[in-house]
């Protein structure tokens, strides 16, 4: 429990400092308890297993649900001199026997194994004899079926425990509200664990909603504007993110599509391209990302809407892992509330058609509120923002305009009204706006509506918009959506008396103006600024680097790593030794390459914007 961690950290991480919550967590481990760790993507989670394992003897298991994410992170060890291994099905018998024989003479101190692969009869007597004594679960969320990726062989690992008595065991992962949580402790068997929440926010991340009109026009001008950067485009459907991928290669942006329909070899062969920032942008559906391990994601764009916040959420935090400035688009029309909706009546099952409902309207709420982003996702995890305004999302950069609803409200409520009074049932939305416009649909017709006293008294909206004044009204808590009578729109009692007393009613406008174009690079820890030539000068020796050695170019280093050398202009290996991710097997590997093109870089260019003489030092 005393041990002095931070020179570990620095030599094999590069690291001087911990992140929130992960020195309380590794003593936590070191002390033999078990522990649930949920921090956010890019928050640190797998140093929370990885120093441990090099503070003491014994392996450490660590139980990941993709083959990537194994093999990168893996890469990433050996390449920081930590002895870890990982046994899975895509390991021929000739590649799995070297890694056998080391763990039988225990030389690693981390093994990397499937959920499949802990559960195989036998296994579990192994990691005893090779001396386990800590069991780490990645993406533990994916064994609640509360969890938006419930996968069932998840179940299996809870036996490992009664195997192996005598180890730890952890539960790591960036989404899960209180009620996965709780599962998670419970299918696990976990004992008395120490429960760490970090923070939900991302500070680096800005998030934005624009409307779905010309998004790929729009899409395909965002991303000329940001010829260096690569990132993710999430799609719903398999179909989408082909046609999408096709587009934007056609119209000279290197793009490439990702989903489960592809065959495995095109698959990983797209993904590794993208890895090694060959492809700038994956086109994909929600099966890409979570076996990436790739920092310098600049931006995710979600093409359609997501199904729930929790995807949304998990999915936005593969933009910035490194800390540098990401940015998170959701284009969002209504159109693909009323498509999910589809989609949710076909399942069998009435339990899960509620909470599929129940989930896509808190998305949907979410696209279209006029309150901060950042302080609506931190809600939903249960956490409570700082200020109102966050300066990082579109509805604080430039807040939606708003006007005196209470006509056009009282308008709508009075059609809830009278519906639900002549008929004793509710209607949905849309049913609600064409009575307001005073169609004459065969529903209207059949349930006598057209005879009401608010059909057609809303002629000055047209349907779209009478249809975001509903949802803006449920938002408000005036109306509320039954999601057990198929999401018939209901007066609450706070409705009822706003009805009644004509209260006044503040709407929002929805906006269709195209994207801003200025853009801020918001980084709180001022990281982003840099030399930008000597930066890319930088890149293209970490590009030779890391194809000589196989691996993709974030391995060698991120690029907060080259970033702080163009800012810092280290020119001895003592000074080198000292930059942010330079640990002490990669400053004797790669020292001599990057310091030299720093002494070149200044032979060139002297009084550089951030050199700290206006002479080549030394």
């Amino acid at each position: 429990m005393n041990t002095d961690l931070l020179p570990l950290l620095k030599r094999y991480f590069g690291y001087s400092t911990f992140r929130p919550k992960q020195e309380e967590i590794i003593r936590l481990v070191l002390a033999q308890r078990d522990v649930v760790a949920i921090l956010p993507t890019g928050g640190g989670k797998s140093l929370c297993f990885q120093l441990p394992a090099l503070a003491r003897s014994g392996l450490t298991v660590v139980i990941s649900p993709l083959i990537a994410l194994m093999k990168d992170q893996v890469d990433g060890l050996l390449a920081a001199g930590v002895p870890a291994a990982l046994l899975n099905s895509a390991l021929s018998s000739e590649e799995a026997r070297p890694m056998l024989r080391g763990l039988h003479q225990g030389q690693f101190r981390l093994l990397y194994v499937s959920p499949e692969r802990a559960a195989a009869p036998g296994f579990a007597d192994q990691l005893a004899r090779w001396g386990a004594n800590v069991i780490a679960v990645d993406e533990a969320h994916c064994i609640s079926e509360w969890g938006h990726d419930f996968r069932p062989e998840y179940r299996q690992i809870a036996a490992l425990r009664e195997a192996i008595p005598g180890a730890s065991m952890m539960a790591l992962t960036a989404t899960a509200t209180e009620r996965v949580r709780e599962d998670v402790i419970r299918q696990l068997g976990l004992r008395d664990p120490g429960v760490f929440v970090a923070s939900f926010n991302r500070p680096n991340l800005t998030y934005k909603v624009l409307p779905k009109a010309r998004s790929f026009e729009r899409m395909l001008a965002y991303l000329r504007a940001r010829p260096r950067e690569g990132g993710i485009v999430y799609c719903q459907a398999r179909r989408t993110a082909e046609q999408v991928a096709a587009k934007l290669s056609a119209a000279g942006v290197r793009a490439a599509p990702y989903h489960a329909g592809l065959d495995a070899a095109t698959r990983a062969a797209n993904q590794e391209q993208f890895l090694r920032d060959e492809i700038r942008v994956v086109c994909a559906t929600i099966a890409f990302g979570m076996g990436i391990n790739k920092p310098n994601v600049r931006f995710v764009i979600h093409f359609d809407l997501p199904k729930n916040i929790e995807g949304y959420y998990q999915e936005t935090g593969r933009a910035g892992r490194d800390g540098l400035p990401g940015e998170c688009v959701l284009f969002f029309s209504a159109g693909d509330r009323v498509k999910h909706a589809r989609f949710i009546d076909e399942k069998p099952d009435p339990r899960e058609r509620e909470i599929a409902r129940t989930q896509l309207e808190q998305m949907v709420h979410y696209a279209e509120s006029s309150a901060c982003r950042r302080v609506s996702l931190l809600g939903y995890f249960g956490e409570t923002a700082g200020p109102e305004n966050c300066g990082a999302c579109d509805n604080c950069l430039t807040p939606k305009t708003t006007w005196d609803g209470t006509l056009s409200a009282q308008k709508f409520m009075s059609c809830v009204y009278r519906i639900h009074e002549h008929s004793g049932f509710g209607a949905g939305i849309l049913h609600l706006c064409d009575v307001l416009c005073g169609a004459a649909t065969e529903k209207i017709r059949k349930f006598g509506h057209h005879r009401l006293s608010t059909h057609g008294i809303g002629k000055e909206h047209g349907r779209s918009e009478w249809a975001a004044i509903g949802r803006e009204l449920v938002r408000l808590g005036l109306l509320r959506q039954n999601a057990e009578k198929f999401n018939a729109v209901e007066l609450t009692p706070a409705g009822l008396a706003a009805l009644k007393s004509r209260a006044r009613v503040t709407l929002t406008r929805v906006e269709a103006a195209p994207e801003r174009a200025a853009r801020e690079k918001k980084n709180a820890r001022g990281d982003w600024d840099c030399d930008e030539i000597l930066f890319e000068a930088l890149r293209g020796v970490r590009r030779r680097l890391a194809e000589e050695r196989g691996v993709p170019a974030y391995i060698v280093f991120g690029d907060v790593s080259l970033r702080s050398m163009a800012r810092e202009y280290p020119l001895t290996g003592e000074e080198f030794g000292q930059i942010h991710g330079v640990g002490e097997r990669k400053q004797a590997e790669f020292a001599g390459p990057f310091l030299q093109c720093i002494r070149d870089h200044l032979t060139r260019y002297p009084r550089g914007k951030f050199a700290k003489h206006d002479f080549l030092r030394g």
